[in-house]
């Protein structure tokens, strides 16, 4: 039972920069698509403002996600 859940759990863990990179894109995908619709529902600063919310936590997001990979092959690299 252990050795599937060991299985299931390194099948949504993030190895590599690539990974990375692919789910940083998928997102901003998220987050500009979202940032469109709060534009068009509230036209003017308050729709600028809600999608600059939302780029701006894809890269606040994306530098952990970088960062967290290469802390870990930093920690691997030791061991």
């Amino acid at each position: 039972m252990k050795i599937m859940w060991t299985t299931i759990k390194r099948l949504f863990t993030i190895k590599t920069k690539f990974e990375a990179f692919l789910v940083i894109y998928a997102l901003s995908l998220g987050a500009t698509e979202r940032g469109v619709h709060y534009m068009q529902q509230y036209p003017g600063y308050g729709g600028m403002l809600l999608a600059l919310a939302c780029t701006g936590t894809v890269f606040m997001a994306g530098g952990k996600i970088i960062d967290a990979v290469d802390m870990r092959s930093y920690w691997d690299d030791l061991a």
